[in-house]
């Protein structure tokens, strides 16, 4: 219980301090400062805005369902914590479990209804039309991500992801797929609706998407949940391609990968939507499953 409520808040405060990192870079990216006044170069801005908005006024919308917008930001909040006790940080995990990669699908899954359900209950069409946007964009790259995943787990030859470290400690599987790795990186993408792909929340079509109509706390909510899900993602690649992320090179790989969410974001401008799904089906899909079939046989045979 200890080694999980210690995770967590280390969890929250690495959340905290990844938003502040995100406004430095867009930040020196777009020529300017950004956060600079809130105590020593701006370090605390991450806890100024976290109060401003856990204290300001909850507004309801007068034909929303006033029950569903009190939960769903919570559930999606907590089905984002739920998965780190799964998540190795070594050869062990705080919840270790021979499946554990299979909780993993199941959990991840869950988030699309949180988000359908974030879209319904506000009876907006500027949010129904987000979240309706997000789900098929993480539907369509949910099928990709698990194949990969299965992949992962054929070579390994297990679902128990700390097992994942004895694989890597003769071979880093990065160096042998990194054209697998850039499919993975696009895919990541995709799936926690980061830019370029962010059309869940398409300021200039959609106003803010599918959490348009939520405000402070609840809001907050739902910012904690995406970038929980960014970090997750950082972690498990790191643990998929190297199998650890104890070691120096490895925690050098993680943050590069956690920084690239925020240089993309700066960097590219949003995607098509139409150019974003053929990607995934005619694509990227069939690559990953004639690796699969191949990386499958090939085992079977010897």
């Amino acid at each position: 219980m200890i080694n999980i409520i210690l995770t967590l808040i280390s969890l929250l405060l690495s959340v905290a301090f990844y938003t502040l990192l995100e406004r430095k870079i867009l930040s020196y990216i777009q020529m300017r400062k950004g956060p600079n006044k809130v105590s020593i170069m701006g370090i605390m801005q991450p806890f100024s805005d976290a109060i401003k908005l856990f204290n300001k006024t909850l507004t309801m919308p007068s034909v929303g369902n006033s029950l569903l917008i009190f939960i769903i930001p919570s559930v999606s909040f907590m089905l984002s914590l739920i998965m780190w006790p799964i998540i190795p940080f070594s050869q062990f995990c705080i919840l270790d479990n021979s499946y554990n990669s299979l909780i993993f699908f199941v959990i991840s899954s869950l988030m699309v209804y949180s988000i359908l359900t974030i879209g319904w209950c506000a009876n907006s069409k500027f949010s129904q039309l987000g979240s309706m946007r997000a789900i098929a964009q993480m539907i369509s790259y949910e099928i990709n991500f698990f194949m990969m995943l299965l992949m992962f787990t054929i070579f390994f030859h297990s679902y128990k992801m700390s097992q994942f470290y004895f694989f890597h400690m003769k071979m880093w599987l990065f160096f042998g797929i990194l054209p697998i790795f850039m499919m993975w990186l696009f895919t990541c993408l995709a799936e926690v609706n980061r830019s370029p792909f962010d059309f869940a929340e398409g300021e200039s079509e959609l106003v803010s998407g599918f959490n348009v109509e939520f405000a402070g706390g609840l809001f907050a909510l739902i910012f904690l949940s995406e970038y929980m899900s960014m970090i997750l993602m950082s972690f498990l690649t790191t643990i998929f391609l190297t199998g650890s992320i104890m070691t120096l090179l490895s925690i050098f790989y993680m943050n590069s990968i956690a920084l690239s969410f925020l240089w993309i974001r700066g960097t590219f401008p949003r995607f098509r939507y139409d150019l974003l799904m053929k990607t995934n089906w005619k694509i990227m899909l069939p690559i990953t499953t004639l690796i699969i079939i191949t990386a499958y046989s090939f085992i079977f045979l010897n």
